[in-house]
C-alpha cells in the first residue's frame, strides 16, 4: 500500500482525517460483533457495522484487506472476505493477488465451523466467481481430515462443495449426498457415524459435539454419556462441561477464556478454588506476556466493574473478563502495578459487575502516584459524575503532565453502534477496542495511532509491516487463489 505524501495543509489534513476513520474500522472491527451488547440492540449493532463496513470496502480498499492481518475478531474477518470477494472486479490484477493471498491467510486461522458459515452466505448471495471458487478450493484441499469435516460439519460441506463443483472422493460424496447408496463405509468416522444410528457404543467413537445429539435422541443419561466421551472431548469441551473439580487443565487455557470460565463459578467456588484459579491466570497471563514480561515499568490501571460490565444475554460478563483477564495481564507486563476497580473491590478473583461507575474518582487515585502508564479498561460510560473522568484527564494532559511523563490508554470491549465507534473517554486520551485480554499490548501500540498527532502514512506503514509478519506466519504458496 503505497501512501500519498501531502503536498498542502489540505491534504495533510486529509490523511488525518483518513487515519481517523482506519482506526474507527479497526476499534469496530476488534469489538463489535453483531450482537446484542449492554446498550444498543442485536437490530442497532448489525446496521451500524453494516455501513463502517461498506464505507471502508468503498474509500479505503487496500486498508480494508490488510485488517484482515490485524488482531480483528472472526466475525469481522468473515464479513471482511465476503467483501472482497463480492467486489472481485473493484480492483486490478496486483491488488486480487494481495487480496488472495491475505484471504487464504486468515481462513486458514478461522474456526472451519465459521468458514463453512461463510462460504454458506457466499452462496446465499450468488458470489460465484472464479476467485471465490479457488479459495474454496485450496481451503478444502488444505483440511486434515474431511471426512471429519463431513461428520461435524455436514451440511456446510455439502453446500461447499455444490456451491463451487468441488470433486471429492467417491465414498465421501456418498456419505453427503447419497447417504442409502453403501451398506458400509471404509472410513473408519464415517462407518461409526453410520453405525450410531443404530448401535449405541459406536457413538462412542465419534466427535463430542456430534455424540451429543445421538446421546439425546437416544436417552442416554448425561452423567453416563460424559464419563464414556471424555477421552475424545477437547480441553474447551471439558470446560464446558465440567463446571466443577480439578479435571479441565485451566493452565493451558487461554487468559480470556480462562476469566470468562472464572467469573461463570459462584463467589464460593472462587473462594475455595483460589490458589487454582489465580496460577491459572498468572500462567496464561506470563504465556501472553512472553519476553516482554516485566518490561513496562510502573502501570497503573482502572478496571471497570460496574454493573455494565455485565455485558448481555449473548455476550455475558464479556466486558468483566476483559478486565480480569488485563488485570493479570498488566501485572505480568508491569516492573511495579497497582490496580483500582471502579467498584473498589480489593480482591480481583472475587469481583462482580456491581453499581454505578465513578471511573474519575479511580483515575485521580491511578494517577495519584504518577505511574509511567496507565491502562483503562472500561465501556466508556462514567455516571458517578458523568464526564469527570474525561476532565481529569484533559487537566492532567494540559496542566500537570503536558511533557506526557505518564502515557494514558483507553481500552474498550464494547462497540458503540451509535458512534460508529468505541466510547471515548477524552479527546487527548488514545483508545482502541478490545476483544481479548491477549490483544492489549499489540492494542496498545495501535493506539497510539489514535493520538491525532500520525497521518494515514504512519499508519499504513503500520499495516504494511502487520501484513508481511501475518503473511509469513499464516500465508502459503498460492496457486489459483490469487488470480
Amino acid at each position: 500500500m503505497e501512501s500519498r505524501e501531502p503536498g498542502s495543509a489540505g491534504e495533510g489534513f486529509a490523511d488525518l482525517v483518513a487515519a481517523e476513520d482506519v482506526l474507527l474500522f479497526v476499534n469496530a472491527t476488534v469489538t463489535a460483533t453483531g450482537q446484542r451488547e449492554f446498550r444498543s440492540t442485536e437490530r442497532e449493532q448489525r446496521l451500524s457495522l453494516a455501513f463502517l463496513h461498506e464505507y471502508v470496502l468503498v474509500n479505503y480498499r487496500p486498508v480494508y484487506a490488510a485488517a484482515l492481518a490485524l488482531d480483528i475478531n472472526d466475525h469481522n474477518a468473515a464479513l471482511i472476505v465476503a467483501g472482497l470477494l463480492r467486489t472481485a472486479g473493484e480492483t486490478d490484477a496486483a491488488g486480487r493477488r494481495h487480496e488472495g493471498g491475505l484471504i487464504a491467510a486468515r481462513l486458514a486461522v478461522l474456526p472451519p465451523q465459521r468458514v463453512y458459515r461463510l462460504f454458506g452466505a457466499l452462496r446465499s448471495a450468488g458470489v460465484n466467481n472464479r476467485r471465490t471458487r479457488a479459495i474454496q478450493r485450496e481451503w478444502l484441499a488444505d483440511r486434515p481430515d474431511l471426512a471429519l469435516d463431513a461428520v461435524k460439519y455436514r451440511g456446510g460441506l455439502r453446500t461447499a462443495l455444490r456451491h463451487g463443483h468441488h470433486r471429492t472422493a467417491p465414498e465421501l460424496g456418498d456419505f453427503l449426498f447419497r447417504p442409502g447408496a453403501r451398506t458400509r463405509y471404509g472410513h473408519p468416522l464415517l462407518e461409526a457415524y453410520r453405525r450410531a444410528h443404530y448401535e449405541k457404543d459406536a457413538l462412542y467413537e465419534l466427535p463430542f459435539t456430534v455424540a451429543e445429539g445421538f446421546a439425546a435422541r437416544r436417552g442416554v443419561a448425561r452423567g453416563e454419556f460424559l464419563e464414556r466421551i471424555a477421552p475424545r472431548m477437547t480441553r474447551l469441551e471439558r470446560l464446558r462441561t465440567q463446571r466443577t473439580g480439578p479435571a479441565a487443565d485451566l493452565s493451558a487455557m487461554p487468559l480470556t477464556r480462562l476469566a470468562l470460565y472464572t467469573l461463570s463459578l459462584s463467589l464460593a467456588e472462587r473462594s475455595a478454588r483460589r490458589a487454582e484459579l489465580t496460577g491459572a491466570l498468572r500462567t496464561a497471563a506470563r504465556r501472553v506476556a512472553g519476553p516482554h514480561a516485566g518490561s513496562w515499568g510502573r502501570v497503573a490501571a482502572v478496571l471497570d466493574d460496574s454493573w455494565s460490565s455485565s455485558g448481555s444475554g449473548v455476550k455475558r460478563r464479556r466486558p468483566l473478563a476483559v478486565a480480569l483477564g488485563a488485570h493479570f495481564l498488566l501485572e505480568a507486563l508491569a516492573g511495579s502495578y497497582r490496580a483500582h476497580w471502579v467498584s473498589g473491590a480489593g480482591d480481583p478473583l472475587l469481583i462482580r459487575p456491581v453499581g454505578a461507575t465513578p471511573l474519575g474518582a479511580r483515575v485521580l487515585d491511578a494517577l495519584e502516584d504518577s505511574p509511567g502508564r496507565l491502562v483503562i479498561v472500561s465501556d466508556g460510560w462514567e455516571n458517578a459524575p458523568p464526564g469527570l473522568a474525561g476532565e481529569v484527564l484533559r487537566l492532567w494532559r494540559t496542566r500537570l503532565d503536558p511533557g506526557r511523563r505518564t502515557s494514558v490508554v483507553h481500552m474498550n470491549p464494547v462497540y458503540d453502534a451509535d458512534g460508529f465507534d468505541v466510547r471515548r473517554l477524552a479527546p487527548g486520551v488514545p483508545a482502541a477496542g478490545i476483544r481479548d485480554a491477549e490483544d492489549l499490548p499489540a492494542l496498545v501500540e495501535i493506539a497510539q495511532f489514535a493520538e491525532g498527532r500520525t497521518g494515514l502514512a504512519e499508519l499504513r506503514s503500520y499495516l504494511d509491516r502487520r501484513t508481511v509478519d501475518f503473511l509469513a506466519r499464516h500465508g502459503r504458496r498460492q496457486r489459483a487463489v490469487a488470480r
